[in-house]
């Protein structure tokens, strides 16, 4: 048989159209069922098993000879089922009802983007704590956390505010984080 597939592989290499209806003939039952147990649609395995023979007619001169044709033809048939399974849309709409479930639709099946309540108390007492224990540091150290970590600004900022060199902010910045986790530490 493999003799006969390469005989028929040299036809199409040549120009031959009839050969590759050859191979066709061969080949496309096995090619739609790899297909169709991939896809589980009868439709759809055959629109893969025609672009995969399209395709390999089309690229019949990148075909190694010293390998099985049937191997050659079912990685291609294997591949586009595999990209048409990735672009496959879901077969419902988010608006429809969802079986078994009360007024509830597919929309619900997402998560909200919002914070759930519980989560929004643990944050802003969280948030309340860490300024409580910000509010204990000395001065000197408080403002320079504040303006880095509270507002956001840049070291040059900072300084240009506090009136300091940057260095001496980056100091009071890593002593005031060096201060601050202490007292986290210890509450």
């Amino acid at each position: 048989m493999d003799t006969v597939v390469k005989k028929i592989v040299r036809e199409v290499k040549r120009g031959n159209q009839e050969a590759f209806a050859e191979l066709m003939e061969l080949y496309k039952d096995k090619v739609f069922h790899i297909a169709f147990r991939m896809l589980g649609n009868s439709h759809e395995a055959q629109d893969v098993a025609q672009e995969a023979f399209l395709r390999a007619y089309t690229n019949i001169h990148s075909y190694d000879e010293s390998r099985k044709f049937s191997t050659w033809i079912f990685r291609i048939a294997t591949n586009l089922a595999i990209d048409r399974l990735r672009k496959k849309k879901p077969d419902f709409h988010l608006e429809d009802k969802v079986g078994g479930t009360e007024n509830l639709d597919h929309y619900s099946r997402f998560a909200s983007g919002e914070e759930l309540p519980e989560d929004q108390v643990v944050k802003l007492e969280m948030q309340a704590w860490i300024q409580q224990e910000i509010m204990q540091l000395p001065p000197k150290y408080r403002s320079a956390i504040i303006l880095k970590y509270l507002e956001d600004l840049s070291l040059k900022e900072i300084s240009e505010v506090l009136n300091l060199p940057v260095a001496t902010v980056k100091t009071r910045i890593h002593r005031g984080r060096e201060a601050l986790r202490k007292r986290l530490r210890e509450s």
